[in-house]
Parts: structure tokens; C-alpha cells; sequence
């Protein structure tokens, strides 16, 4: 199936959703994004409706008020403050012959709320980042910021975004993987799997979910001691979970940003030891503003390096628009990718666009660069 971006009329601007919140353990974080995406997308240049899904998956008309999606006070926002209407919903067109969005409340017409040019969704984690909500774009032909179905669900998935990675010759470090129905049928066997793996690579380990970000999640195990807990932490929020062993060396991370002759890397930047936290967490990340220094204090054969790794990162797992490339400089100078996110977070503390600031792409730019690269693309096989 394809379809081609519609033609616009010269008197109407393009016409972008920004949408964001969603099911996941990210929902907060998505609410800050949209804000800072809402704060710099040129206005002159597009017209803009903001959709939030609350996080029982309800489609909302929300406020376009950036200053109220931010942390405050160590307080994280959501989709629900900013919609009034508690049962009213936003229906997106479910075929390619109309890009008509409505609006509808229980025994009312449904509302007609105009055509919608481009979707940038701002969604984080399951049920948005992970190739469902591309797949009903797709369905609609609707054309969409960042990458595809097959992307979006290899960059959510980390077992196999690793397998992607070493068949195309990527370094990744070791790992295992429990399985669902492992620790639900035979625990004693899974537990018996990791302290394996820990005799193999020694501890600490980190269990993680496997598909969650944010640093959702993830415990630092340092014995056998804290292993269950650190399970059962993971498994609330993904009932697969992912075991890494630890790798000593530096955090670098590396931006990847569609232009129009292909994907171009960003300088790199280094996320230092938190003294305050055992790794970068999420408190690290966005409650207590943790910063990475940028660029990262690398050599000239060191950036080039890791900025030809981010792009095969990207070619590798197909993706589109934009994604955050981390990895690992380990003490004998090699660099070891540990995942890439293909809707990094856009907060204003984040690193993806303090990296291509440092670049030479300002915050506005890249936003319009993303929109501008959605636009080009037809929606299904390309």
C-alpha cells in the first residue's frame, strides 16, 4: 500500500498533530516532550493540534499550554489536567481517502476539526513508540514523524534490537533474556538462568524491562540478595525482562538526524558518574536535572568513531527521522552499543537536542527539520 503526501492549498499551511501521553510508564515524560515541541514549532510556518491519550488510552483535545507540561516541584504532569471534558474524544480518519479529524462527546454530532497534514507523535515506551501507533498511520495514510513500524518496534524490543545489532556486525554487550512464560512456569529455573549468566560475567548486574525507557524500571543487583525484588520491579512494568552485565567504562551518546541526502550524525556527548545515584535513573534523568556534558570530551578518531556507529545503528534497524544512539566506551577503547531510541525525549534538559544545539541545529530547526523530512515521506512501503 502507498499513499502520497496530499497536496496543500497555497493559501492553507500544513496541519501537524502533535500527540502524546499514552498507556505507558512514560507518560509524564511524553507530557513534558509535547510541551517543549509545542514551545518551539514555528506557528507562522504550520498550524498545530494538540491530542493527548490519558493513560487509560482515551483520545483527548487538550490545552495548547506548554507552561503547564513541564515537572514542578517534583511533580509530573499528565494528559487528564489538561482536557476538561471528561467522556469527549478525538476520532483520527482510519482510511487513506480522508484526513478528516473528529471530535465526539456522547450524544452529540460529532465535531469536524479539519484535515491533519502529519502526525508527530512525542510517545514514549508501549502503545506508541513501539510500531502500534505507526501501523494505524499507516493504515490511514497519514504521514509521521520518525521512524516506521518495523523501527519503531525494533527500537522498543531491546532483545531484539541487540539481534539486529550483531547480525549487521554491531558490538553489543552480554545479556539474557526471561521470558514470560519462563518465569511464570518455572521460576527457579529463570532465577537459576541469571545467576548462571552472573557466574559467567559477574556481578553487579542490571534487570531491566525489556521494553520500556526512560530508565523505567531498571535495577542495579548487586548479589544474589536483591535478584527477585529487582525481578518483580521490571516485571511491573514488562513481564520480559532483560539482564545485562555490567560494562566499565564511559556512558557516550550520539544523535542521528535525517537531512535531505540521508542520516547525519551529531557530536557525541558523556553522561558522567551521578554521585547522588547508582546509574542514570529516572530521578536522575528528570527529577534531579542530571546533566551530560557536551560534546563529550572524546578524540578526534573517538567521535568519528561513534558517529559512524550511531548512523549504522540507524541503517540497521531502518529507522527514519531521528534517534539517540547510546553506548558504552569501555577501558580498552572499544565502543559498545547499548540501545538506540527512536523518540529520544525532547525535555529541555534532554540530550538529543542539546546535542544537535552544540551541532548547529537549534531547537526550532531540528523540530522543523523532523516535520519537514515526515512530509516528504508516502506512507506504506518505501
Amino acid at each position: 500500500m502507498s499513499s502520497e503526501t496530499s497536496p496543500q492549498s497555497p493559501e492553507r499551511k500544513p496541519r501537524v498533530a502533535v500527540v502524546f501521553g499514552g498507556r505507558s510508564s512514560e507518560h509524564a515524560i511524553s507530557v513534558v516532550t509535547a510541551g517543549a515541541v509545542l514551545r518551539a514549532i514555528d506557528r507562522a510556518k504550520y498550524d498545530v493540534l494538540p491530542i493527548g491519550i490519558t493513560t487509560d488510552g482515551r483520545w483527548a483535545l487538550t490545552a495548547d499550554d506548554p507552561e503547564r507540561m513541564t515537572i514542578a516541584d517534583r511533580s509530573l504532569p499528565s494528559v487528564e489536567q489538561l482536557t476538561d471534558a471528561a467522556d469527549g474524544g478525538v476520532l483520527l480518519p482510519v482510511t487513506p481517502a480522508s484526513r478528516e479529524v473528529l471530535y465526539t462527546e456522547p450524544g452529540a454530532v460529532p465535531k469536524a476539526l479539519g484535515e491533519v497534514d502529519v502526525v508527530f507523535p512525542v510517545l514514549h515506551g508501549p502503545y506508541g513508540e513501539d510500531g502500534t501507533l505507526q501501523g494505524m498511520l499507516e493504515l490511514a495514510g497519514i504521514p509521521y514523524v520518525g521512524a516506521g513500524v518495523l523501527a519503531s518496534a525494533v527500537g522498543q524490543d531491546k532483545e531484539y534490537m541487540k539481534r539486529v545489532f550483531t547480525s549487521f556486525g554491531l558490538p553489543v554487550g552480554p545479556y539474557v533474556v526471561i521470558r514470560p512464560r519462563e518465569w511464570e512456569n518455572d521460576q527457579a529455573g529463570a532465577r537459576k538462568k541469571i545467576v548462571d549468566f552472573a557466574g559467567e560475567h559477574g556481578w553487579p548486574l542490571f534487570v531491566k524491562p525489556a521494553r520500556a525507557g526512560s530508565s523505567m524500571g531498571i535495577t542495579k543487583v548487586d548479589d544474589l540478595s536483591g535478584l527477585d525484588e529487582a525481578i518483580a520491579e521490571a516485571r511491573r512494568h514488562d513481564p520480559k525482562i532483560l539482564v545485562e552485565s555490567l560494562l566499565r567504562g564511559r556512558e557516550i551518546e550520539c544523535g542521528v538526524l535525517e537531512f535531505e541526502d540521508g542520516p547525519r550524525a551529531s557530536v557525541p556527548a558523556e553522561i558522567p558518574p551521578v554521585s547522588a545515584h547508582d546509574f542514570y535513573d529516572f530521578e536522575a534523568k528528570y527529577i534531579d536535572s542530571a546533566s551530560g556534558i557536551v560534546p563529550a570530551p572524546l578524540s578526534e578518531e573517538e567521535t568519528r568513531r561513534v558517529q559512524e556507529l550511531a548512523v549504522q545503528a540507524f541503517d540497521a534497524a531502518s529507522c527514519e527521522g531521528l534517534v539517540r544512539a547510546d553506548f558504552f566506551l569501555t577501558e580498552d577503547g572499544e565502543f559498545v552499543i547499548n540501545e538506540i531510541n527512536t523518540m529520544p525525549g525532547f525535555t529541555p534538559i534532554s540530550m538529543y537536542p542539546r546535542m544537535w544545539q552544540e551541532t548547529g541545529v537549534e531547537y526550532p530547526e531540528l523540530v522543523d527539520r523532523l516535520v519537514q523530512a515526515a512530509l516528504r515521506r508516502s506512507t506504506g512501503l518505501r
